[in-house]
């Protein structure tokens, strides 16, 4: 990070002026790949016939997964303040999962009375993402 940001974004007097502005593009950076990861999902699952909400869990699942071991890497390494971090955590896995979206579609799915769907999807959303987390942050501590 430090070469790509040194080199393309960062002047001398660009970095005494603006120390944050170096940590706020890395962020951005990563919000979009997450972003971009999180809509080949919603093509990859999305399908007409089903009326539950795959792409959404599936996204925040693995989002939650991937949290779980990079939280996990950050505690062991203490490397919660670095680029990476900013990168990884912050950026992609904030840009990949969204807690908007969730509450929408759980709106949609009581408005058209499908309540049956609207709690599993729930307690699916709810269980999983948390399990996500825990079994990340158990595998890197291997």
């Amino acid at each position: 990070f430090n070469w790509f940001f040194n080199s393309f974004f960062c002047t001398t007097k660009y970095k005494s002026t603006h120390p944050e502005m170096k940590n706020l593009l890395i962020v951005f950076l990563g919000g979009g790949v997450g972003s971009i990861i999180r809509y080949v999902i919603s093509q990859t699952f999305a399908h007409p016939k089903y009326s539950f909400p795959w792409p959404t869990l599936v996204a925040n699942f693995l989002g939650c997964l991937i949290i779980g071991i990079l939280l996990g890497l950050a505690i062991r390494n203490d490397s919660a303040r670095s680029e990476l971090y900013l990168f990884a955590v912050v950026g992609f896995c904030g840009g990949l999962t969204t807690f908007s979206t969730f509450s929408a579609e759980s709106l949609h799915l009581i408005k058209s009375g499908n309540l049956l769907s609207f709690f599993i999807y729930t307690a699916l959303s709810i269980i999983s993402g948390l399990s996500a987390v825990v079994v990340g942050n158990f595998l890197v501590k291997f």
